[in-house]
């Protein structure tokens, strides 16, 4: 640990310990400002003893927690109303590292300072998984401080500040940007759209935002969406093809925005088009081939499909190639979507997580949709698109909820006969 942040390390322990203590309000603004200022300049591993500490030192007082709950045990058991003993419960159950994150929070700036905080332990916890409930009691708080109710959807446009649009170079993941003239071709012509959550306390920081092609016919490859060419009229669009969708802030993993941003864009772009007749997406299937790999141990055809797609690169698809392998893949491709499950019932893939629990019901499988070698490494290339249809939003989502019920519809409902 470098000499510099060792001091800082002592000096943000320090500050810990006085911010728990009986500081007042006027004093707190300024010790948290210096804690939040010490962390800043600490390195890898003098963060990982920093939250090995208050992962330690600031948990609950076990004896405090069995006492509050034979408080409440044994009101309750008399019959009596033990209002003041759960409240009691309550407040012995909480962690003191809550009280602290809290306390932090009051330096000016603290609230996106904790979320990259946050960023730091998640990457870190990795491989040091004993750090988990303190990664819970983030969660625990950022989901309150980022509740729907502080959210407010925008517009990205061009023109739209130099630094937003940076932030959008930054964190777009499902389909990487490099220049700003590759920005400017989802940004500026009539047929694209990007809308964006924001919360107060990361100003210009998009929290999620939706990348949205007005186009004629849902989409089935990427290519035609991302690359320039003349844009279309959006009075002769008849689908809004949302096309990439990106949490920017890791620090706010599992905290859940996307299904009220996509209902909220469908809702605008509703009522500037209401000519639009079908929202879709085209979304990845990241983890596809992992899947298959660990199944052709035991599934002699799903091992030969996977020899063949593993000859296989993008350039050399020919038509006569995709031919050969394309109904055994779509056939695949289903299976781990739409029938794999995981412990809890719901499917093992973690874009169709999210689409099915927003409402929306698996429309098609497309092969090959995306040439990029990250597709190729996730899914060979194929894609999936997820229709919205807002009459049957809430219906399917709590199909999905209650029972795990998987929405097909469309071109995809064929095979989902196929494997009843």
């Amino acid at each position: 640990m470098k000499c510099v942040d060792s001091r800082s390390l002592t000096g943000l322990l320090a500050a810990c310990e006085t911010l728990m203590s009986d500081v007042g309000e006027a004093s707190l603004r300024a010790i948290a400002t210096a804690a939040l200022s010490a962390y800043a300049d600490l390195d890898d591993d003098a963060k990982l003893h920093f939250f090995n500490h208050i992962n330690t030192a600031y948990d609950v007082d076990a004896e405090r927690v069995r006492t509050a709950f034979r408080q409440w045990d044994d009101v309750r058991e008399t019959g009596s109303h033990a209002g003041d003993e759960l409240i009691g419960l309550f407040s012995a159950v909480e962690p003191a590292r809550q009280q602290l994150l809290r306390r932090m929070n009051h330096a000016p700036g603290a609230t996106l300072a904790l979320v990259e905080m946050r960023s730091d332990l998640r990457r870190l916890m990795h491989r040091h998984p004993g750090l988990r409930p303190l990664d819970h009691d983030f969660h625990h708080l950022l989901t309150s401080w980022f509740n729907r109710g502080f959210l407010q959807m925008a517009e990205v446009t061009w023109n739209s500040p130099p630094q937003l649009r940076q932030h959008l170079l930054r964190y777009e993941s499902v389909h990487p940007m490099a220049t700003d003239a590759e920005l400017r071709r989802r940004l500026q012509p009539d047929d694209r759209r990007v809308y964006a959550f924001f919360h107060p306390a990361t100003t210009d920081v998009p929290l999620i935002f939706v990348e949205v092609a007005l186009v004629c016919g849902i989409p089935d490859r990427i290519t035609p969406l991302l690359e320039p060419n003349s844009p279309l009229d959006p009075s002769n669009a008849d689908t809004a093809a949302l096309y990439s969708i990106n949490n920017a802030l890791d620090g706010l993993a599992g905290v859940s925005f996307g299904s009220f941003l996509i209902k909220q864009v469908i809702e605008q772009v509703s009522a500037e088009l209401p000519h639009l007749r079908q929202f879709a997406t085209l979304s990845p299937i990241p983890g596809f081939r992992t899947w298959l790999s660990a199944k052709t141990e035991t599934n002699p055809e799903l091992r030969s499909l996977s020899d063949e797609l593993d000859e296989l690169q993008p350039a050399d698809l020919s038509a006569a190639r995709v031919a050969k392998i394309h109904d055994r893949l779509l056939s695949a491709l289903y299976t781990y979507l739409a029938v794999e499950r995981r412990e809890d019932g719901r499917p093992v893939d973690a874009v169709a997580r999210f689409h099915l629990g927003n409402g929306a019901a698996a429309w098609r499988l497309n092969w090959p949709a995306n040439p990029s070698p990250r597709a190729w490494q996730q899914s060979y290339g194929a894609m999936v698109n997820y229709l919205y249809e807002p009459d049957h939003l809430e219906r399917r989502h709590e199909e999905f909820v209650r029972r795990r019920s998987v929405a097909v519809t469309g071109p995809l409902q064929s095979l989902a006969d196929a494997h009843r």
